[in-house]
């Protein structure tokens, strides 16, 4: 997935999420928010708009969790809940709602499906996370 630097989007981000009608407007943000965090995470800070930052499903997922994580902590899980995000699904079809609306874009091989079962929400913000001591 990739932002999109033009044509503008034809719809603003609030009309996708009211025809959307399922997640509300911070959920949306979040996933652009860390689209970016995971781009910058795998591809560095390079500006060059010729080069090939393109991130994966299971990547994008995998850079939620960590923005999810090191914003809320043991709170995000019940911070997504409440934005109706509970599994990495959800993630897919606000991409895709995206997607769709010229917002983002993907390659031809990019697929909602890519963003099924990527890991148990349970297993990634209850069970799997670790405080920080500082050492």
């Amino acid at each position: 997935m990739a932002n999109v630097d033009d044509p503008l989007p034809s719809k603003t981000l609030q009309q996708i999420v009211e025809e959307i009608g399922v997640y509300p407007l911070e959920a949306f943000v979040f996933v652009q928010q860390g689209l970016g965090f995971t781009v910058k995470k795998l591809h560095g800070d390079n500006p060059d708009p010729e080069l090939n930052r393109h991130v994966s499903g299971t990547q994008l997922c995998e850079g939620l969790r960590d923005l999810a994580l090191s914003q809320w902590g043991l709170l995000a899980q019940t911070v997504l809940k409440r934005w109706k995000i509970t599994t990495t699904m959800d993630f897919g079809r606000i991409v895709f709602a995206l997607v769709d609306n010229g917002v983002l874009r993907k390659t031809d091989e990019d697929t909602v499906e890519d963003f099924r079962n990527v890991y148990d929400f349970n297993a990634v913000f209850e069970a799997g996370y670790r405080i920080s001591c500082g050492l």
